[in-house]
């Protein structure tokens, strides 16, 4: 897939692979991964929150590691794989989704997606993790509605599901 983003400056071509797919995007070297994600790729699952990589609304992974992808500019993600909450699971059957879903963690949604890709790094790392593990990973993740409690024990649920069907 060939797509052209102009931002007004220099363009480059930028291949990476986005949940397992390989594409090349032309953009300008300093347009955020987030834009592309969304505006170029159409995976609309990441969100804007606050622009500065503050919020963790936005988080992806980027060659397994949660980053901020309304911080990280294209260019840092040349040859990177990239996985978005879309990416995390073909069915929307992880672990972490079902455990989110059981344990109705969302009110307005809209951190879930960052909450879900910080989590499933965490997971990736600490399969059993501690609730002091859990506090530092999240600790990025703001939720407007303040649905912390219900985060935390949805990920040890979702560690204990991850147990019991051998899943990372």
């Amino acid at each position: 897939m060939l797509v052209n983003v102009s931002l007004g400056t220099k363009i480059m071509s930028t291949k990476l692979t986005v949940n397992g797919q390989m594409t090349t995007v032309d953009a300008s070297p300093d347009t955020p991964l987030l834009w592309v994600l969304r505006d170029v790729l159409n995976l609309h699952g990441t969100k804007f929150g606050c622009g500065i990589g503050q919020c963790g609304a936005c988080t992806v992974h980027v060659n397994g590691q949660p980053q901020r992808s309304c911080a990280t500019p294209i260019s840092a993600a040349a040859d990177a794989h990239i996985t978005t909450i879309e990416g995390l699971s073909p069915n929307a059957l992880h672990p972490l989704q079902q455990a989110w879903i059981e344990i109705d963690v969302p009110q307005c949604g809209y951190c879930q997606a960052g909450q879900i890709m910080s989590a499933a790094a965490l997971l990736a790392a600490h399969p059993k993790p501690t609730d002091a593990q859990i506090d530092a990973a999240m600790d990025g993740n703001l939720c407007r509605c303040g649905t912390y409690v219900r985060v935390r024990e949805a990920i040890h649920k979702a560690a204990d599901m991850s147990a019991v069907k051998g899943v990372a």
